[in-house]
């Protein structure tokens, strides 16, 4: 069960990691967040078609309740929050900022959850932490004080996507993965719709051809329906702890498809980054007193 826990994560971020290479094509045309509310759209109305065939929404009233603001929490505040601060800030800052989201998704793990914060446990994601800097090469960060109110938007929107995280692991527990993700998309949908009108009225749309359309499809039915899915599955069955260190893979699938798709170079620091994130999968893999027994013989 466990093995199927580290697949959804992994493949979960593999599909943000090329998010990025389409979102960046589309958002020429369709604005952020009008594009959030059609991807949220087209999530929750594949979700709901999924769900039809397997039942009734089981959620009580209180529960769905709970779990729309946490997806109003995580779509709309912490997505919007990104928005907001890669607008004011840089892209680079944006992909910095991002990568500590697991930091926070491994501290709320252990004040919402009770999870143990094991030495092991800090290590894979300090060997983690350094792959991602590696990858992304944080020299091309700005921290001139003209960009700190960005900073500090993303700085918040890692924030709340870790707490959004816990909190869809705790809701888990008590309702199916599928529903809380429907209910999740729709409280997202809460925020984003009228925000996203408001964005396309003032600003308008671009020329919508089929490349554009596709993007979209992709982006509302692979990177929301399925990836989300697959996100929320993880944290159903592992430790909160344990899943934050998957969301490390966003970066390397996402320089990688950039320089197949986009024919962005790959430096040596791509290849370090990669290894440091795959040591650190590979210690958080490892239980406990086998990591202490191992220690021990050497």
């Amino acid at each position: 069960m466990k093995l199927w826990g580290y697949a959804a994560g992994l493949a979960a971020a593999a599909i943000w990691g090329g998010m990025y290479v389409v979102s960046k094509v589309v958002l020429e045309v369709v604005p952020p967040f009008a594009l959030l509310s059609l991807r949220l759209l087209l999530g929750a109305f594949v979700l709901a078609l999924v769900q039809a065939r397997v039942g009734r929404l089981k959620a009580s009233r209180p529960q769905a309740r709970s779990i729309v603001l946490i997806g109003a929490l995580g779509f709309g505040v912490s997505v919007g929050l990104q928005f907001v601060g890669t607008s004011l800030s840089t892209a680079a800052n944006a992909s910095l900022v991002t990568a500590a989201s697991p930091v926070f998704l491994l501290l709320f793990g252990g004040w919402i959850l009770h999870e143990r914060i094991t030495p092991r446990r800090l290590a894979a994601l300090a060997l983690a932490s350094l792959g991602v800097l590696a990858v992304i090469d944080p020299r091309s960060a700005r921290f001139e004080t003209a960009l700190f109110q960005g900073n500090l938007a993303l700085l918040g929107a890692a924030v709340t996507w870790g707490m959004y995280s816990v909190l869809v692991k705790r809701a888990s527990e008590t309702v199916g993965v599928l529903e809380v993700s429907l209910l999740a998309f729709l409280g997202g949908l809460l925020v984003s719709v009228p925000l996203g009108v408001r964005e396309a009225s003032s600003i308008g749309l671009g020329p919508i051809g089929p490349g554009t359309v596709a993007g979209i499809l992709y982006l509302g039915v692979v990177s929301t329906a399925l990836a989300m899915y697959l996100w929320n599955k993880s944290l159903a069955i592992l430790e909160a702890g344990v899943v934050s260190l998957l969301f490390f893979a966003q970066p390397v699938v996402g320089a990688g498809l950039g320089a197949w798709l986009l024919g962005e170079p790959l430096r040596a620091g791509f290849w370090i980054g990669a290894a440091f994130i795959g040591a650190g999968l590979v210690l958080s893999t490892f239980p406990d007193r086998r990591w202490v027994a191992r220690l021990e013989e050497g």
